[in-house]
């Protein structure tokens, strides 16, 4: 028995020996370099970006998968000192699982606005992909995710992660194309959170453009403690903040049927949007289009036209919300509504730059303080503090003072008492944040074994030779302890 113990650490540490090996660093410093690297990734690799610029004319296609546990990142060495620029119609192709990308600075660069369309592209069977602390700048879309004809059925790119980046154009987009800085089409769990979301266009066509969307039939998304200027240095068309829904979906591109005689009804289910700051867009700063038990939960919104739940299927909450303009059910949809602040006239007296989302107090906020119950799916803010006692309306729970930045924090404190974030120097572009543990609205993510068996994989090859002699000992001691039983 001993034995066949014995026997089974000595087969576990052998698996531990090989997974520790396989995770492995690559740095890379040129365009030939980066894409070599893609092609060879294995799960637990770090492709390593030095600083520099890489210029791509043509799509990488990140096909391999990784593992919950063993992610594939492609990493700025410096934050945001790799510089990506895109000179084709898609950037990164990504039909593997468990890509992260993160700290990078990615533009646009085509003559033609139609050639720029995606710097990332997610596809299909892609789970678990994670945009992270990444500038993202001139696209039609910065990021188009969508599902794929596996053969034996769709597969879609779920467990989708966006979190504290910038997205952003520097002037009107010259196309007709779908211009939503954020397009996720079908996919089930994806979070957009704390990011920085402004100034987007489209010049031709309808005009409309969205700061971000999760649409085609995707199920329990999440937008939350993400900042929204619709128009900063640059005005006009139609801009909308947040949606489920978008502008919809043909009925061939949306699950779970991809059938086109079934129509796209509804577009998402189940989705919350909280504690969220949207300003100065055109048109409403949340659409709900056939959005079915959706809760908007306490946002801020300022210079919007308001809150449209519309179309029949479009069904939830709307709690806790501060708004210029009002919360409106559109034809057919319908809403439970409580403890909303509406037609709010006084954010100008209120906060310091509310039209930019600079919400830092200015005068009287008794309007807003205790005016809410607690709820347990909003247990923070939008400065990422724990919220205590009677709720304040809106994005902020204003009763802890003001967030040390204006931006999204990137941390989660553990209660009103924990640091906020440096603030950012006035005038200066937002660089996003340090690495975050999940918020306290959402359950930890989990890896994919049930073994029993925590094994943190070691990220480089220079921790190697420890790992094997913290795993020796540790072999050594039960096998002793084992002799003397």
């Amino acid at each position: 028995m001993r034995k066949a113990c014995l026997s089974g650490s000595f087969f576990l540490v052998g698996l531990t020996l090989t997974h520790v090996a396989s995770a492995r660093d690559v740095d890379v410093s040129d365009v030939a370099q980066l894409r070599n690297a893609i092609e060879a990734a294995q799960p637990g690799d770090r492709i390593v970006l030095a600083n520099g610029t890489y210029t791509l004319s043509s799509s990488p296609s990140c096909a391999a998968n990784g593992t919950a546990a063993s992610p594939i990142v492609v990493v700025a060495k410096s934050p945001l000192g790799a510089k990506i620029e895109m000179n084709n119609l898609e950037g990164f192709k990504v039909t593997g699982a468990y890509w992260t990308f993160e700290g990078l600075d990615v533009k646009g660069v085509c003559a033609n606005d139609d050639d720029c369309e995606h710097a990332f592209h997610v596809m299909g069977a892609a789970k678990g992909v994670v945009l992270r602390k990444n500038r993202i700048v001139d696209f039609n879309a910065q990021l188009k995710s969508n599902a794929t004809n596996a053969g034996a059925g769709f597969a879609t790119p779920d467990d989708l992660l966006v979190e504290e980046n910038e997205l952003f154009d520097t002037r009107p987009r010259t196309t007709s194309n779908p211009t939503t800085k954020l397009n996720i089409d079908t996919g089930d769990r994806v979070i957009v959170r704390a990011n920085y979301i402004h100034d987007y266009q489209k010049g031709g066509g309808d005009g409309v453009s969205y700061g971000a969307f999760m649409k085609s039939g995707g199920k329990n998304g999440v937008f939350e403690r993400n900042l929204v200027v619709c128009a900063k240095s640059h005005t006009g068309g139609t801009r909308i903040g947040l949606s489920f829904g978008g502008g919809g979906t043909g009925a061939a591109f949306c699950a779970p049927a991809f059938d086109p005689r079934v129509p796209c009804d509804p577009e998402h289910t189940g989705g919350t949007i909280r504690n969220n700051v949207i300003a100065s867009c055109s048109d409403v700063g949340i659409y709900l289009n056939k959005a079915k038990d959706t809760k908007v939960l306490f946002n801020t919104l300022v210079a919007t036209s308001g809150i449209d739940f519309r179309f029949a299927s479009t069904t939830g909450l709307a709690i806790g919300n501060v708004l210029a303009g009002k919360i409106r059910g559109r034809d057919g949809g319908s809403f439970t509504g409580s403890e909303n602040l509406q037609d709010v006239t006084t954010f100008d007296a209120m906060f310091v730059d509310p039209a930019s989302g600079n919400l830092a107090k200015k005068g009287d906020l008794s309007a807003l303080v205790g005016k809410g119950t607690a709820r347990p799916d909003v247990a923070n803010d939008y400065c990422a503090r724990a919220r205590t006692g009677a709720y304040d309306l809106g994005a902020h729970q204003v009763s802890l003072g003001d967030c040390a930045s204006q931006l999204p924090a990137p941390e989660r404190p553990a209660g009103p008492g924990t640091p906020t974030p440096t603030p950012t120097p006035s005038g200066t572009t937002p660089v996003p944040g340090l690495p975050s543990s999940p918020t306290p609205n959402e359950p930890a993510a989990t890896s994919d074994s049930d073994s029993g068996c925590a094994v943190v994989p070691a990220r480089t090859n220079t921790s190697l030779g420890g790992s094997l002699v913290a795993i020796a000992g540790a072999l050594l001691l039960v096998w002793k302890r084992r002799r003397r039983a």
